[in-house]
């Protein structure tokens, strides 16, 4: 046979033993010695797909094996019969499959309570000192100056619903508990921060346990906390938008006396200053007096007029009838059984909620009203702050820094006479208002002087 002839031969016989061979290998297929044009490729087509999955099964084992294992097993675990032949999976992943599907379905997570967006600062007013003390926007709750938690004010804490609060605090003891060292409950109630912090500071100082304090601001203030030395640290308590003139004045002075009532039981008098209010005498002279009272001090008068009785309303009839209706100032001292009349008070403060608006200044008829029904005898009629109301007009005298001198201090505080417990004193004011903030200077200048302490 010749050469030709044998490769003739040759090349007829091998597409009939190595392409079934081949495909014998890859598909386990032992095909017909014969196939058209376009199987031939289609199969060549899956050889080149087959080849291209195995390679990058291969390169993913070798980089990262968890995330694979984990895919593969997930495979094997839904039957994947292509898994098994291209992505072998190991036996720690089909094992930690196995258990996720034994496992019993969980419970959906409850949605979680969103978070209220927090109040935007605001600028202080203008003409306050740098370094003065303000206070928080969300403060803790007040303890007591002593140290010592009541219990009532973590009850209270964090709780803006006045009905609830007025609720806990008619329920607190009426009297200091016997052989307890009564306190002085110092309310404040400013319209943004306390200039004259750093004067009271001074006032307080060394009287630890014998004081209270209790600050009620706009809820919008956002300034800083005092340091933790200063009386006012922690003080500031929930507090409500108040309107000049408007029965929200008298909310906020119920919602200071409740918060002071529920907080320390050892409070025995309970006095309303502003920002603008400064100490005209030494701690121990201020507490001896007060404590020692047998008198409420809070003006409760019958004045004829417009600003007197031109503002009753008839509609408040029968429950306040036009004879019963007083003016007063509005600062005042209270005993703690008259501060719990208060708080517990829903028949004649829901009246002049309803009936007391516009021009008829519930913070200057409520309380003088309310004394006069309740317990008439109880009042020195007069108040402890002195105020100049000589300039007219609806606001009292503003006083600068150049108007505050020794002079003028000496004169606060003894130029007037009137009775205390039965006897003529001229020690009638242990307050005065109001004062700006340029004037601090003095004051802390004056005081060790004048006043007694700083």
């Amino acid at each position: 046979m010749t050469t030709k002839n044998l490769k003739q031969q040759q090349a007829q016989q091998q597409p009939q033993h190595v392409l079934p061979m081949v495909l014998a290998g890859i598909g386990g297929m032992a095909a017909a010695p014969a196939f058209p044009v376009r199987t031939k490729l289609l199969l060549c087509a899956a050889l080149g797909f087959t080849l291209g999955v195995v390679a990058t099964v291969s390169i993913l084992m070798s980089s990262s094996a968890s995330p694979y294992d984990t895919y593969t097993a997930s495979l094997h675990a839904h039957g994947g019969a292509l898994a098994g032949l291209f992505m072998p999976t190991s036996a720690d992943a089909a094992n930690a499959v196995q258990d996720r599907q034994q496992e019993p379905p969980t419970a959906p997570r409850p949605p979680q309570p969103e978070q209220g967006p927090r109040s935007s600062s605001e600028a202080p007013p203008v003409g306050t000192p740098a370094g003065i003390s303000a206070f928080t926007n969300a403060p803790p709750p007040p303890t007591p100056a002593g140290g010592a938690s009541s219990g009532g004010a973590d009850r209270i804490g964090g709780d803006d619903d006045d009905e609830e609060l007025m609720a806990l605090a008619a329920s607190a003891p009426r009297s200091v508990p016997a052989g307890a060292a009564p306190k002085v409950a110092f309310l404040f109630l400013t319209r943004w921060d306390l200039p004259m912090a750093p004067l009271w500071d001074k006032f307080f100082d060394g009287h630890r346990g014998r004081y209270s304090v209790y600050v009620h601001t706009d809820p919008a203030f956002n300034g800083s906390e005092p340091p933790a030395t200063s009386a006012f640290h922690g003080r500031r308590i929930p507090s409500k938008e108040v309107k000049w003139g408007h029965i929200s004045m008298v909310e906020a002075e119920r919602r200071l006396l409740a918060h002071a009532l529920l907080d320390d039981p050892s409070n025995a008098r309970f006095v309303l200053l502003s920002e603008s209010h400064v100490p005209l005498f030494d701690f121990p002279t201020v507490h001896s007096y007060l404590v020692n009272s047998t008198e409420v001090f809070l003006e409760s008068y019958d004045q004829p007029g417009a600003t007197g009785r031109g503002r009753y309303n008839r509609r408040m009839s029968p429950v306040v009838t036009a004879a019963q209706w007083r003016k007063g100032s509005q600062w005042f001292d209270l005993d703690r059984a008259l501060a719990a009349d208060v708080v517990a008070d829903r028949v004649y403060f829901s009246v002049f909620r309803r009936f007391c608006r516009r021009s008829c200044y519930a913070d200057e008829h409520y309380l003088p009203t309310l004394l006069h029904i309740r317990r008439p005898a109880a009042a020195a009629n007069r108040s402890l702050t002195w105020v100049d109301w000589s300039r007219g007009g609806p606001h009292p005298a503003r006083f600068t820094r150049m108007e505050v001198t020794v002079d003028f201090l000496r004169w606060l505080r003894s130029g007037s006479t009137c009775t205390y417990n039965g006897r003529t004193t001229d020690v009638c004011f242990l307050f005065a208002r109001k004062f700006l903030p340029n004037s601090l200077t003095r004051f802390l200048r004056f005081a060790p002087k004048v006043m007694g302490f700083g």
